[in-house]
């Protein structure tokens, strides 16, 4: 492999591995928080136990997931230093918004959560925790909102005399409909992550009569999650599809495996192709789904993969394919949301089998729990590989060719020795993230007492500094 294939193997490697912590961090924030309010509100010791236990968890992946950011952020030098001087000027805005403003909003209110438990009053220390949760899903709009961008640039233009794309309107970068869409899919999808992740978890607890009052209250939170999630991610995501129709309908075709362009278009449920999906053998279709899915009507007309190669040949030029690699771009849309269905599934299933506080002693539900929890993790792998590889041969759609970003000093055996570098870092992290997730995930709530247990709880200590003892 040439320096550009090692390059993008290594983007994609760095990238999906950091964005198997984001979604769990993004949503676990906020269900923390939540549970916290419960027990603000009620003075309940398992709302405050199942705070401690959870908050733990979100804890150990935050700081694992910030690690791996950071070498997100490095590659763009590294291996793309073209892309950074071409589109630097509009790209670096939105991260440097994040780094400077959403990112120390997480990390300071953060660190008076963790150290304040003791030290502020309840009220207040409350604040901190929906402070550092609405500080890590502003975060994640404005690192959307530049991959955006990419997807879909405006509000910048081309400077012929430094040959670079300069920003003229940020508001047009940060608020533009593909952020908004992007935004709402991720956020549904963290919550989908969030509430499986906090399902397994305590459905391993409970087929095993441990910890029963926080257990059952954390399934109940973490499967009505999933469910609500996964609702918010179908629609999110059927208004992604008609954007991404609009502005990139080569993606689309290439989503579908449409060759030629198509009016009521069924949405193939399975499809048997050639190896390079040229052409299709056998195939499984719902009649009109995929038009409903990229016009919302059952008689839209969704374009093929050959009308849209001749159009952006007309308006980008010859000699280049426009087409992505078909077989992964079909695979991986079917992939996410295949995934993402059984999550669901699972959730509604583990509601039924314990409704009414009901026990269910089966330890093949437990360890079907723990696999659960990797079903939306796959879900966003392949949801963030359909996105960026569907987009090839661009960097940024229609103005950049991924070719052209990268860095002309990247030789292949610099690539070779980085990449292998970074990924065996980041396996000795997997190791590390997994091995203090499992031990505080099967150690359980910690044993709290507290004022209200004793009996001695007075309304006026709402505001005065908490302590407790494990």
């Amino acid at each position: 492999m040439d320096a550009l294939d090692l390059a993008r193997w290594q983007f994609g490697i760095t990238t999906v591995y950091h964005f198997l912590f984001v979604p769990i961090t993004l949503g676990l924030s906020m269900l923390v928080a939540g549970l916290q309010t419960a027990w603000y509100r009620t003075g309940k010791d398992v709302y405050l136990q199942a705070t401690k236990f959870w908050g733990k968890l979100f804890l150990i992946n935050f700081a694992i997931g910030v690690v791996t950011g950071i070498v997100q952020e490095f590659q763009f030098g590294m291996n793309w230093s073209e892309y950074s001087r071409y589109v630097g000027d509009i790209f670096g805005a939105p991260l440097a918004m994040e780094g400077l403003l959403a990112f120390f909003l997480e990390s300071t209110f953060l660190g008076l959560w963790i150290f304040g438990w003791d030290r502020l009053p309840k009220g207040v220390h409350l604040a901190t925790i929906w402070l550092a949760a609405i500080g890590t899903n502003i975060s994640a709009f404005f690192i959307l909102a530049a991959n955006s961008w990419m997807q879909h640039p405006v509000g910048y233009t081309f400077n012929p005399e430094t040959g670079r794309a300069e920003m003229t309107n940020i508001f047009s970068v940060l608020f533009q409909k593909t952020s908004f869409v992007t935004l709402s899919h991720t956020l549904t999808a963290a919550f989908l992550t969030a509430g499986t992740f906090m399902l397994g978890i305590a459905v391993w607890h409970l087929v095993r009569n441990q910890h029963l009052a926080v257990m059952r209250k954390s399934m109940k939170l973490g499967a009505i999650t999933v469910i609500v999630g996964f609702l918010g991610v179908a629609v999110s995501g059927h208004f992604a599809a008609q954007v991404m129709t609009q502005q990139q309908p080569m993606k689309m075709a290439a989503a579908e495996g449409f060759w030629e362009s198509q009016t009521n278009a069924g949405f193939s449920l399975f499809t048997l192709g050639t190896l390079d999906g040229s052409e299709e053998v056998f195939s499984i279709r719902v009649p009109g789904l995929a038009s409903f899915l990229a016009t919302n009507s059952v008689n839209g007309t969704v374009e093929g993969i050959n009308d849209v190669q001749a159009a952006e040949e007309a308006k980008f030029g010859t000699g280049v394919s426009y087409k992505p690699n078909i077989p992964v771009t079909y695979w991986s849309f079917r992939l996410m949301i295949g995934w993402g269905a059984l999550a669901a599934l699972f959730a509604a299933t583990c509601l039924w089998l314990f409704r009414r506080e009901r026990s269910f002693d089966g330890r093949w539900l437990g360890r079907l729990a723990i696999a659960a929890i990797f079903m939306p993790l796959l879900a966003n792998s392949f949801g963030w590989i359909f996105t960026e590889m569907g987009r090839q041969p661009w960097s940024v759609y229609g103005l950049l060719l991924t070719a052209n970003g990268l860095s002309l000093a990247a030789g292949a055996a610099e690539v070779w020795i980085s990449m292998i570098t970074f990924t065996l870092l980041y396996g000795a992290l997997a190791v590390v993230e997994v091995g203090l997730i499992w031990r505080f995930a099967k150690a359980g709530p910690p044993d709290i007492t507290t004022p209200e247990a004793d009996g001695t709880y007075d309304s006026r200590d709402q505001d005065r500094p908490l302590t407790f003892a494990y």
